[in-house]
């Protein structure tokens, strides 16, 4: 069950980091914090806004006004990729449970991904410098399944560290019991 907020018209707005609870016997489900899709929008309209107008002026220059059309191209993947960026956001979610963590990701393609406690061998907190910039980290699971490793996106730094030091630490006491 996702919850949602809503805007000042009345619609559906962007769904905030808050925990849903759902059925008896189902997960608690965590959503992404808002910071990262700020951030992945500003990377989008950095990228391709600044392609669009280096485009537009090079070929308005070199070729005439008329080829600066061309330019549009990337203006149209800025105004696609922006709902977009949105859809995928409130795809990530993941849930702590008693025995393992769960990561479900994905609009078209929904992949749900089980880390059984005891199968972790190492929890990193990385964070890029434009990640730290907007203040994000992620969390990196590795397993002994080299195909298997799960990562966190765009987590608040104090959750990020809380969920690696409860993750090491349940990790740790099922690893023990093998």
């Amino acid at each position: 069950m996702e919850t949602g907020t809503l805007d000042d018209a009345g619609q559906g707005g962007e769904r905030s980091a808050e925990r849903t609870a759902g059925e008896p016997g189902e997960p608690v489900w965590i959503g992404l914090p808002p910071g990262l899709l700020r951030m992945r929008r500003l990377l989008l309209v950095v990228w391709l806004g600044s392609m669009t107008v280096g485009l537009a002026l090079l070929l308005g220059l070199l070729a005439g006004p008329v080829w600066a059309a061309l330019a549009l191209p990337p203006l149209a993947v800025l105004l696609w990729g922006w709902p977009m960026l949105g859809r995928n956001w409130r795809s990530w979610r993941y849930a702590e449970r008693a025995d393992d963590l769960l990561i479900s990701r994905g609009v078209l393609w929904r992949e749900e991904t089980v880390v059984p406690y005891g199968r972790m061998q190492l929890v990193e907190v990385t964070s890029g410098p434009v990640e730290r910039h907007f203040g994000l980290a992620s969390v990196q699971l590795h397993t002994a399944a080299a195909a298997s490793d799960a990562r966190i996106p765009g987590l608040d730094p104090a959750e990020a560290e809380r969920l690696r030091d409860r993750l090491t630490q349940l990790g740790e006491a099922r690893s023990a019991g093998l």
